[in-house]
C-alpha cells in the first residue's frame, strides 16, 4: 500500500438552501493509498457522506481537486463502486439480474459465473433465482455488496452500510466485508456514525468536525492482526474519538441531503 489512489486537494462544497449559500465542506485534504480501509466518522450534518459522493462524482465539486490515479474527477467514475444505506435492488428482477446490472458487453456465461462468483463471495450462494422480497435484510445488503464487487472497480465507497441492520447481522456482515478487503484488495472508504465500527475496520479513521465541514483528525489504528473490541488498545482508540465528539456535544449538526 504505497501509492496514493486518491488524493483530495483543497475540497470545498457549498450548496444552495432557502436562498442561502451553505458550506457543507471546507477545504478537505486526504491521500488514500491503493488497497487501504478508510473509515469516515462524523455526526449527522458533518459533510462525511457528501464527501463520499464528491470523490464517487455524483455530486460536483464547488472549489479544488479529487484524483484518482492521477485523473480529475469529472462525473460519475467507473473507478467507484457505491453501496448505500439501502440495498437499493429492483423489486422485479431475481437477484443474479440485480447483481448482474452493471455488467456490460460481456458474454452471458462471463456474465453468470461472475454473478454466482461473488454471490458466493458474500454468502449468498444458492439464492440467484430469488427474489430482494424473500432475503433479509442482511441478506438484501450482500446482494447489493456482490453488485458493487461484480463491477470490479478499483475503489468501494460504503454510506453507512449496515446502520438499519440488527446488531448480529452488522457484526456478520463487518466481518465479510473485512474477510473481502482482504481477499480482493479493493480500497474501501466507509462513513458510518458508529465509531466502533469505524476503530474496527478501518486502517484509518477520518473523524469530522460537527457543522464546520473539516476534518478534525485523522487517526491510525495500529493494532496488530484481529482487533478485538474488548481490549485496552482498541478501547483507547474508540475514547479518544468520543473525546472529539464531546468537544462537538453543543455544536448540534443540521442534516443536508443533496
Amino acid at each position: 500500500m504505497s501509492e496514493n489512489i486518491i488524493k483530495i486537494k483543497n475540497i470545498s462544497k457549498k450548496f444552495q438552501k432557502n436562498n442561502e449559500e451553505v458550506q457543507i465542506l471546507n477545504d478537505v485534504n486526504l491521500d488514500i493509498k491503493k488497497g487501504e480501509f478508510i473509515t469516515i466518522v462524523g455526526k449527522s450534518g458533518c459533510g462525511k457522506s457528501t464527501l463520499l459522493k464528491l470523490i464517487s462524482g455524483m455530486v460536483p465539486i464547488t472549489e479544488g481537486e479529487i484524483l484518482i490515479n492521477g485523473k480529475s474527477v469529472n462525473g460519475v467514475s467507473k473507478d467507484c463502486s457505491m453501496i448505500f444505506q439501502d440495498a437499493r435492488l429492483f423489486p422485479w428482477l431475481k437477484i443474479k439480474d440485480n447483481v448482474a446490472i452493471g455488467l456490460k458487453n460481456i458474454s452471458s456465461e462471463e456474465k453468470n459465473r461472475i454473478v454466482l462468483e461473488y454471490l458466493e463471495l458474500v454468502g449468498l450462494k444458492g439464492v440467484e433465482n430469488s427474489y430482494p422480497d424473500q432475503l433479509s435484510g442482511g441478506m438484501a445488503q450482500r446482494a447489493s455488496i456482490a453488485r458493487g464487487l461484480a463491477l470490479n472497480s478499483q475503489i468501494m465507497l460504503f454510506d453507512e452500510p449496515f446502520s438499519a441492520l440488527d446488531a448480529m447481522t452488522k457484526v456478520q456482515l463487518q466481518e465479510e466485508l473485512l474477510k473481502i478487503h482482504q481477499e480482493k484488495g479493493k480500497t474501501v472508504i466507509l462513513v458510518t456514525h458508529d465509531i466502533e465500527e469505524a476503530v474496527y475496520l478501518g486502517d484509518r479513521v477520518v473523524v469530522m468536525a460537527a457543522n464546520s465541514g473539516v476534518i478534525k483528525d485523522i487517526i491510525n489504528i495500529d493494532i496488530e492482526g484481529r482487533k478485538d473490541r474488548t481490549n485496552t488498545e482498541f478501547l483507547s482508540y474508540k475514547n479518544k474519538i468520543y473525546d472529539y465528539f464531546f468537544e462537538d456535544r453543543n455544536k448540534n449538526a443540521v442534516e443536508y441531503n443533496i
